[in-house]
């Protein structure tokens, strides 16, 4: 893997500012020896929900299986349907398919990649088809750290009767008419893999509701369905967040905002560097309600790969989420999707393109890959 001078994100430099806390964390995990959930874990919870301001916040293994396990409490399974975005990682699908039910998609807004509400009432709206089972849920995604237009999304849900389960693993802190997002559906997933805004020492996920009754099942779910040792009420998972993932996160989750607001100051600075030139759009900024995090900072152009390319040759590193829309993913082939189905979640895997953010990338930094950029565009 080549070594870029400017990477697209940098862990290294986050653990070195809070090794001495982190270090004493891991050591406190250590002495303890109490590895699986515990009171790092319950303390963890009970911080995520204070943060979020809900009554119920539950540790899990990954934000995958805070997908999965939401799903499965809601009662979706089998013969059902469940109506999510084609553009985004392969665990919003994945989750949906674990549980027995059949994804079904709707094309996204271009310009915030979300799943347009306008595109999701005509899904909802139409005959169903014998090939697509009834739906019995929506899983809105907040992609790259922007919240989906939850105020079309939601009262679409009602009215045919579906849950909404928020798919937020990339929009932790991110905020929707002064509301986080996460908070406003039935339930909200988070993952704290890595490099996400709030990322663990391996993989990690959270589900937050307002719904004892919920987080209770997912509670049970998360330990083979036991409610007591070897007393299994249903069939779980082995799905717990380790103790030493809450001790790292909890040390991590009092600069979250801070990392954030760190983040749009940067999101600002290619904003400001990049408008004008023709032939790239820019991510929408905070406005009119909305308060993204910029998990990632995505432009989008119809020269993706060369400009991606003269990027890499200046050492600058840049990425593409996603290459492939799930609907023409390989192992969703039996859903009878074809290419042209969703043009917009299409056109935009061939189109995004990524650009280094993360809260300690140096003003200088990002002067060089502006200057590239708009280099790559002035030799046409």
């Amino acid at each position: 893997m080549k070594n870029h001078s400017i990477p697209l994100m940098n862990l290294k430099v986050q653990y070195e500012v809070l090794r001495e806390e982190i270090d004493a964390a891991v050591a406190r995990v250590l002495t303890s020896q109490s590895f699986i959930l515990g009171p790092e874990v319950e303390s963890f919870e009970k911080q995520m929900a204070g943060y979020f301001g809900v009554p119920e916040a539950v540790g899990l293994a990954s934000g995958s299986d805070a997908l999965f396990l939401a799903l499965v409490a809601l009662g979706i399974g089998p013969g059902d349907g469940v109506v999510t975005t084609p553009f985004t990682f392969f665990a919003t699908g994945g989750a949906i398919a674990r549980t027995g039910a059949r994804p079904v998609f709707a094309d996204i807004d271009p310009v915030t990649y979300n799943l347009d509400p306008v595109r999701l009432e005509l899904r909802l709206q139409e005959s169903t088809p014998s090939s697509i089972p009834p739906l019995k849920a929506i899983i809105p995604v907040h992609i790259f750290g922007h919240p989906a237009e939850m105020d079309g999304i939601l009262p679409l849900a009602r009215k045919h009767g579906l849950k909404v389960i928020e798919d937020a693993c990339q929009a932790i802190g991110a905020e929707y008419r002064g509301a986080k997002a996460g908070t406003l559906g039935d339930c909200g997933c988070f993952s704290f893999f890595p490099s996400k805004n709030l990322g663990g020492f391996g993989d990690g996920g959270l589900l937050v509701t307002a719904d004892r009754e919920l987080a209770g099942r997912i509670r049970r779910l998360r330990v083979h369905g036991s409610d007591r040792k070897y007393h299994h009420i249903e069939l779980g998972i082995n799905s717990r967040l380790d103790a030493l993932q809450a001790a790292v996160l909890a040390v991590k989750l009092p600069h979250l905002d801070r990392w954030n607001q760190a983040r749009k100051e940067r999101a600002d600075y290619y904003h400001r560097g990049l408008s004008g030139i023709a032939g790239i759009s820019l991510p929408p900024l905070p406005g009119k309600g909305y308060e993204p995090v910029f998990h990632l900072y995505v432009i989008r152009t119809s020269r993706r790969d060369e400009l991606m390319a003269f990027l890499n040759a200046q050492g600058i590193s840049a990425g593409v989420y996603y290459p492939v829309p799930l609907h023409l993913q390989p192992c969703f082939r039996e859903l009878g999707y074809r290419e042209g189905d969703f043009p917009e979640s299409e056109r935009a895997s061939r189109e995004v393109l990524a650009l280094p953010l993360f809260p300690e990338l140096k003003e200088a930094q990002q002067q060089e890959v502006v200057r590239a950029i708009q280099e790559f565009y002035r030799r046409g």
